[in-house]
């Protein structure tokens, strides 16, 4: 049986940043997760489309940086940045405050009287005090209802694929507007795939990467935060998480659907000039036959294809976490899948805290990007330890070193003298 004070689930950046300030901090804190997991399964040569200050995770100008990491390592890439660079800093992160991180995997996670039990992959037992859940969004992957009739040979969802090549030589009809459907139809076609995209929305925007930035000159700091996320006008208040969550909800649920909408880079579009990009209709049915997969278009269309990509998103449900018991789950206030949670991103369960795109309705649109890690990192610490100690000892510990700094500032991403490279509308980790 392990004892600690806190547990950790998951080492992808959120996890990464939430061990590096609890240990910073003085807090027993066991780390379990196969590090920067999610980001392995990602299709091979996709690039970044955050700017490279909110693609650091912890935070984005001290000891974990991508800046330091640089330094530190003689590492250097370009920008966008490389999928692969970037999964590489993360590993440089879990070997700087997480070195002895437990590889094996949480089956269940029950609460007791006064502290949690978890149970591992292997059959052993871990008792915390407290538990912080940074599983990701891998079983959050969105599949229309509509389509859930087709096999896998006929429809998948972008993360099920670590590698596009293999649908060179197919036809593959790609299903959203975003991001990751916008770059996995140029991966396809980059790898000989016949492909077309098919968008709900009007339009695609496409993000133009600092345009605004550079209209602005030296004075752009002042509108735009190191975060990257939201557009001219509301980057620096999504970026202000606890002013963002201190306004009411009918102001919040539409400021978070403007910095959330679908997009792309702008640097996608000369990699899919070849690729049809069919904008303003939906697939009315699918139905396989001999010839490959029949698609049926709200605008009266019919393509015949060999496969569909569903860049679909995400959509939270915390019931699909698989570790967390049914007993825990049915303790929890939700809405609409989301946990609601407190001060330090705690949920209504007392000691479980939840970090990353499950914090997103309590804590805003930052959450669901990389940049959010430096603010929940050191949220959690700040509750963690003010439970157990004297509220003054965070900000005041010379334990913390270089990340003192970071976790002692409310909100050290509105410095206006940091090296900003946003986007245009939106960013993305």
């Amino acid at each position: 049986m392990i004892d600690t004070d806190v547990a950790v689930i998951g080492a992808g950046p959120y996890g990464l940043s939430a061990t590096a300030y609890l240990r910073a901090a003085g807090v027993r804190t066991l780390t379990l997760g196969e590090p920067m997991s999610f980001w392995r399964t990602m299709p091979a040569g996709m690039l970044l489309r955050s700017n490279w200050s909110a693609t650091s995770i912890a935070d984005w100008r001290g000891p974990l940086s991508l800046d330091a990491y640089c330094a530190k390592t003689g590492e250097r890439f370009g920008r966008p940045i490389p999928l692969d660079r970037f999964i590489a800093y993360g590993e440089w992160v879990q070997r700087s405050v997480a070195a002895d991180v437990d590889r094996r995997s949480v089956s269940q996670v029950d609460r007791r009287s006064e502290d949690y039990l978890l149970s591992l992959s292997d059959g052993e037992r871990v008792t915390a005090r407290r538990v912080v859940v940074a599983g990701g969004i891998a079983p959050f992957a969105w599949r229309p209802p509509s389509l859930a009739h087709l096999s896998p040979d006929y429809a998948s969802h972008t993360a099920d694929h670590s590698d596009l090549a293999s649908f060179a030589g197919r036809k593959v009809l790609v299903v959203g507007g975003g991001q990751s459907a916008l770059e996995s139809a140029a991966l396809i076609r980059e790898a000989g795939g016949d492909v077309e995209v098919l968008v709900r929305q009007a339009r695609i925007i496409w993000l133009h990467g600092g345009k605004y930035h550079r209209m602005l000159g030296r004075f752009a700091p002042v509108f735009y935060a190191p975060t990257d996320v939201g557009p001219l006008g509301l980057s620096r208040l999504v970026a202000a998480t606890d002013l963002f969550r201190a306004l009411p909800r009918s102001a919040q649920d539409p400021l978070a659907r403007r910095c959330i909408r679908p997009a792309g880079a702008a640097w996608l579009v000369p990699r899919l000039a070849d690729v049809p990009l069919t904008v303003g209709c939906t697939i009315r049915a699918a139905t396989p036959g001999p010839g490959g997969l029949k698609v049926e278009i709200s605008d009266g269309s019919v393509r015949v294809v060999d496969h569909l990509l569903l860049g679909t998103g995400y959509r939270i449900d915390v019931h699909r976490y698989p570790f967390l018991g049914p007993d825990l789950v049915s303790g929890l206030r939700l809405v609409n899948g989301y946990p609601v949670l407190g001060a330090g991103l705690e949920a209504s369960v007392p000691g479980i805290h939840f970090l990353g795109a499950p914090a997103a309705w309590s804590f805003g649109p930052v959450m669901r990007f990389v940049s959010g890690s430096w603010y929940a990192g050191r949220a959690v610490t700040r509750s963690i330890t003010r439970a157990t100690r004297d509220p003054g000892h965070l900000e005041s510990s010379s334990q913390l070193g270089p990340l003192a700094e970071a976790a002692s500032l409310e909100h050290a991403e509105q410095d206006p003298d940091g090296d900003l490279r946003g986007e245009e509308e939106l960013a993305s980790g």
